[in-house]
């Protein structure tokens, strides 16, 4: 099923996110739904506050950059409960960045593009893996979802100033996408 994304300034995007058992009720449901909803939406990754559900789960697909980052090609994965540890003496690399959760918007954020990922499959096995490149940014990105933190968190004041307008709007639900949203709530007026 094809759920709403969740818009920025909806209070979803910044709660705590729990952790995921295996008994986590509709957990394989919740992934097939997420997977279907970021193919719909054109997104290369998706977290599950996103879709309203504030659980540690990403699922990624990459494999639509192959063309431009060959080693990208076949890549998808569920991360669940996904913890990063990030290499700091790497120099960090800036490159636009776009979120469903933010429509309409696309900012230079920098990275740091070699990271150690340790995450659960759908089965609960453990992995871990370093990561480097676009992908390492693809996981810091939908990562930082489970963290309470957007992509807008992390540029500039001076450009998130000029983008404020958009963003007001965004918490009026004032923009159009291409796929089903969810606002946040209006506020009453006292």
């Amino acid at each position: 099923m094809i759920l709403p994304i969740y818009i920025y300034g909806h209070p979803v995007l910044r709660a705590d996110n729990a952790v995921v058992t295996p008994d986590y009720p509709g957990l394989h449901e919740l992934i097939e739904n997420m997977k279907e909803t970021m193919y719909k939406t054109q997104g290369i990754g998706i977290a599950a506050p996103q879709v309203g559900v504030n659980a540690r789960i990403v699922y990624i697909d990459v494999d639509v950059l192959a063309e431009d980052f060959p080693e990208l090609k076949g890549v998808n994965m569920v991360l669940i409960n996904p913890e990063i540890t990030i290499d700091e003496t790497v120099p960090g690399v800036t490159r636009e960045e776009g979120c469903l959760s933010v429509p309409g918007i696309h900012e230079n954020v920098q990275r740091i593009e070699k990271i150690h990922l340790r995450w659960q499959d759908e089965q609960f096995e453990l992995h871990e893996q370093d990561i480097e490149g676009y992908l390492a940014r693809v996981v810091q990105h939908e990562c930082d979802h489970l963290e309470k933190t957007l992509f807008i968190d992390r540029i500039s004041p001076i450009r998130k100033q000029l983008i404020r307008s958009k963003l007001n709007n965004m918490v009026k639900g004032k923009v159009s996408c291409d796929y089903r949203c969810k606002f946040a709530p209006a506020r009453r007026k006292k």
